[in-house]
């Protein structure tokens, strides 16, 4: 049965001297933590400090290897795989956790479902599930299957399944990391709605506008220690990054890199359409960074998986250095040079049950191979120069993929797309779910990459991001590229006033 709210400002969930190892590798270094009942704490550090670790053993998916749990001030050993929503401890996974063949209503009531007279009672159960995503400002069918749902309206059900649950503790691991600027207002609203009754958030984010905006108080970790808890209020944006870092973050974006305008253009796309997209053109030069922003669902991703063959185009033209490239064919793409780096890393990008080494050659088995077997000993040394390369920080050199930081992770994956030598990359959400310390760092690897030649697409949702890397920024809204801004014109305000469909092209 789930207890009573307590008093506001009473601890309602606490850590002391929590430490954590895996297979003899420590991560969690005798962290304390307390979280107050109706405050919203967020937590912070870059990816490998032990947040994820620490915010599982909380909600009991993980059991610490020593130290202990207060629940109300009282010693308690928390129920694993979720059981401890009996208790109303409930967390908002990163990765959703929905079943993909039930409806939205049906996945809000899953192991809580709703009878009357021995019969499910659907009608209640609809009822519920539209008043929750109504709160939530979000206008997801209540009867869809969540295998039909986009993934910014998967978050929302994931959001709404956690808030139904009546609970005292809520978990929120990156919840706006696919969510539009309008949807995050909304969910901030009902949080903090939350907040006042009682309930209380601990809330996982890199996004340090938020952390600043949303929160009550702060914690950082860095290398699975506790580093500082503090008032929001007494800080800055600026100050917790070097919490997490320990380290100053005076130069976040590298110099730009400006391309001579003569430079060859060595990606040409003309009146490409894909049923969504529709006469899209672009052209981008040797050594340019060329970014791609726009709202959710404004058609970025579709594009760009149309450009590499990924997916097939209705109509239009790809030509890499002049050479036309067939429609709905990657493998034609990769020979051309012509890479793509996907947003979603743990399902397009890497396998999660396997060793880095496995992810790292799975592009390119032909470079490591001899009389048609597989070479250890190149792809060992593969494993090394990305590892220094791309600074790939594991304690463990067997660890899977699945065990990794995000950043880390994030990282494997751009060294896996660069395994292949591409000398077009196009990188779709670089930063997603990864701290500042590791998006500095792939800022700067891209920097690099323009620098020695190669170009660069960036597609992101981070409005500082393409302002900060890009010599160009093409703004795409319901399908249609609607301005190309240069220089002076590459702003916040601008880049908005064409997603939000206040000036187009022809207007600029």
């Amino acid at each position: 049965m789930n207890p009573g709210k307590s008093e506001a400002g009473a601890m309602v969930l606490s850590a002391r001297g929590i430490s954590k190892s895996f297979s003899g590798v420590q991560v969690l270094f005798s962290v304390n933590f307390d979280l107050r009942a109706g405050e919203i704490h967020a937590l912070m550090g870059e990816n490998g400090a032990g947040k994820s670790t620490l915010v599982k053993i909380l909600s009991g998916f993980e059991q610490p290897t020593s130290g202990e749990i207060l629940l109300d001030g009282k010693p308690v050993r928390l129920p694993a795989n979720g059981a401890a929503e009996a208790l109303g401890i409930v967390i908002i996974h990163q990765e959703f956790n929905l079943a993909e063949h039930l409806t939205v209503y049906e996945s809000l009531f899953l192991g809580r479902e709703v009878t009357r007279f021995g019969v499910l009672d659907r009608a209640f159960m609809r009822a519920e599930t539209r008043r929750v995503l109504d709160q939530l400002g979000s206008h997801v069918d209540e009867n869809a299957l969540i295998s039909s749902l986009a993934v910014a309206d998967k978050q929302m059900v994931e959001i709404a399944k956690a808030i139904s649950r009546d609970a005292r503790v809520v978990f929120m691991d990156e919840p706006t990391a696919v969510l539009s600027r309008e949807e995050t207002r909304v969910l901030f609203q009902q949080v903090r709605k939350l907040r006042d009754q009682g309930t209380s958030f601990v809330f996982v984010s890199h996004k340090l506008d938020e952390v600043m905006e949303l929160t009550d108080r702060v914690t950082v970790l860095r290398d699975g220690q506790w580093v500082k808890t503090s008032p929001t209020s007494i800080l800055d944006g600026e100050s917790i990054a070097q919490l997490m870092v320990g380290r100053e973050l005076s130069s976040l974006y590298p110099a730009k890199h400006e391309p001579d305008v003569d430079e060859e253009v060595v990606l040409s796309v003309a009146g490409l359409n894909t049923g969504y997209v529709k006469n899209a053109g672009f052209e981008v030069r040797r050594g340019e960074v060329f970014g791609f922003s726009g709202l959710i669902g404004s058609g970025r991703t579709e594009l760009m998986e149309a450009v590499v063959g990924l997916r097939s185009r209705v109509s239009g033209e790809v030509l890499v250095r002049g050479q036309p490239l067939p429609s709905g064919d990657a493998k034609a793409a990769t020979q051309c040079g012509l890479a793509y780096m996907t947003k979603d890393r743990k399902h397009k990008g890497l396998l999660l049950d396997s060793g880095m080494t496995t992810n790292l050659t799975l592009q390119s088995l032909g470079q490591h191979s001899r009389y048609g077997y597989l070479d250890p000993a190149s792809e060992a040394e593969a494993m090394d120069r990305a590892k220094r390369r791309f600074d790939i920080r594991v304690r463990d050199g067997n660890v899977l993929v699945g065990r990794m930081s995000g950043g880390n992770q994030q990282k494997l994956l751009l060294a896996k797309v660069m395994e292949i030598e591409p000398q077009i990359i196009i990188i779709d959400e670089p930063t997603r779910g990864i701290d500042v310390g590791t998006k500095q760092q792939i800022y700067h690897f891209i920097s690099a990459l323009a620098r020695e030649g190669r170009s660069i697409i960036v597609v992101s949702s981070e409005m500082p991001e393409v302002i900060g890397l890009c010599t160009r920024v093409a703004v795409m809204r319901e399908g249609r590229i609607v301005g190309v801004l240069e220089g002076e014109e590459i702003s916040e305000q601008e880049i908005m006033r064409y997603a939000a469909g206040l000036k187009t092209r022809e207007a600029a």
